[in-house]
C-alpha cells in the first residue's frame, strides 16, 4: 500500500515536472480574416523564468534610483544619514555647553557676591520655612573651604588690585595732586643689586633686587596698604596705594608685617625679604612700580 502512495506521488511529482517543459502555442489571429498573424511557442518554465527577470529587474532599477538619485531624501528613513549624525552630535554639545556656561555663570555670581560680602543666609533667602526645617539647619555641617578655593579667591583679589590701579586716574586718593614721577620722592624699598631688569614685553613688569636674608622691605612713599596675601605665583605679595595714582607691589616676600587698611609711612618697614611663590628661584624682591594702571620701570626714579 505504501509502495502504491510512493509512486502516485513520485509520478505526480514527475508530471508536474514534465508540464513546466510542455510547450505551448499562443496564436494571434485576425478576427475577420482569421488569419493567423504572429504566433509564440511557450512553456511554463519559460513564463515563470521571464516573470521573474522581470521583477528583478524592477528591483534593481528601484535601487539604484533609491541609492545614486535625489529621490532617496523623498523617502522616509533615508536622506544623509551623515549629516544627520553630525547635527545631533552637534545639538548635543550645544546643550552641554550651554549647561555648563549657565553653571559657571552661577558659581562667578555667587562667588562675587561672596567676595563682596552681598550674600544671604539660609533663612533670608528662603520665606516661609517651617520650624521643623528650622532645627534640622542645626544639624548641618559646616563646609571646609579647599586650598585651590582658597587660591583662586587670592588671585581674584591680585585682579581687583590690578583693577584698582587701572582706575586710580579716576579715583586719586583725597588731597592728591598729578605730578609727574620725575618730581616725587621715593624710598628704596632695599638696597642690592639689580639681578633683573624692567622687561615690559616679556610681563616682567618691574625689577628684582637681591639683598642679604631677612633684610626689611621699606614703603616706597606713605600710603594704605591695599593688598597683604600669598598668592601661588608671587608669594607673600603686599601692595600699597600712594598719592598721585601711584601704586607699589613688593613680592617672593618671607613675611609679611602689615595687614590691608594700614597706613605706613615711607621707609617703613613692609616685609620681610624671601623667596616664597612659584614664580622665583632664590632670595629676592620683586618690586614693581605703577602709575595711573600703567606700569614703569622703577630704576628711572628709584636708586638701589
Amino acid at each position: 500500500m505504501e509502495d502504491l502512495e510512493g509512486k502516485q506521488g513520485s509520478s505526480a511529482w514527475q508530471r508536474w515536472r514534465a508540464s513546466l517543459n510542455n510547450r505551448y502555442r499562443m496564436s494571434v489571429m485576425n478576427e475577420d480574416t482569421f488569419e493567423e498573424v504572429r504566433s509564440f511557442q511557450l512553456s511554463l518554465m519559460n513564463v515563470y523564468l521571464a516573470l521573474s527577470s522581470i521583477v528583478v529587474l524592477v528591483a534593481l532599477v528601484v535601487v539604484v534610483l533609491i541609492a545614486f538619485t535625489p529621490l532617496k531624501k523623498y523617502l522616509p528613513g533615508f536622506g544623509d544619514v551623515v549629516a544627520r549624525e553630525e547635527l545631533m552630535e552637534l545639538s548635543t554639545e550645544i546643550t552641554s555647553l550651554e549647561r555648563e556656561l549657565e553653571a559657571q555663570t552661577a558659581y562667578a555670581d555667587n562667588f562675587r557676591n561672596l567676595l563682596l560680602g552681598k550674600y544671604q543666609s539660609v533663612l533670608e533667602s528662603q520665606q516661609g520655612i517651617d520650624s521643623a526645617a528650622l532645627e534640622n539647619l542645626d544639624n548641618i555641617e559646616e563646609v571646609t573651604i579647599s586650598a585651590e578655593e582658597m587660591q583662586l579667591r587670592r588671585e581674584m583679589e591680585l585682579e581687583s588690585v590690578g583693577a584698582a590701579a587701572r582706575n586710580s586716574r579716576q579715583q586719586p586718593i583725597s588731597g592728591s595732586r598729578d605730578i609727574p614721577l620725575e618730581q616725587l620722592f621715593f624710598v628704596a624699598p632695599i638696597r642690592g643689586e639689580i639681578i633683573g631688569g624692567f622687561e615690559l614685553d616679556e610681563n616682567h613688569n618691574g625689577v628684582d633686587i637681591i639683598a642679604a636674608k631677612g633684610t626689611a622691605v621699606k614703603a616706597a612713599m606713605d600710603g594704605f596698604v591695599i593688598l597683604s596675601d600669598y598668592t601661588y605665583d608671587t608669594g607673600y605679595t603686599i601692595g600699597i596705594q600712594h598719592q598721585n595714582g601711584v601704586i607699589s607691589f613688593y613680592k617672593h616676600n618671607q613675611e609679611l608685617l602689615k595687614e590691608v587698611g594700614s597706613f605706613v609711612k615711607g621707609g617703613e618697614a613692609i616685609a620681610i625679604i624671601g623667596n616664597t611663590g612659584h614664580q622665583t628661584t632664590g632670595p629676592h624682591l620683586h618690586f614693581e612700580l605703577w602709575w595711573h594702571g600703567i606700569p614703569v620701570d622703577p630704576v628711572d626714579y628709584i636708586r638701589f
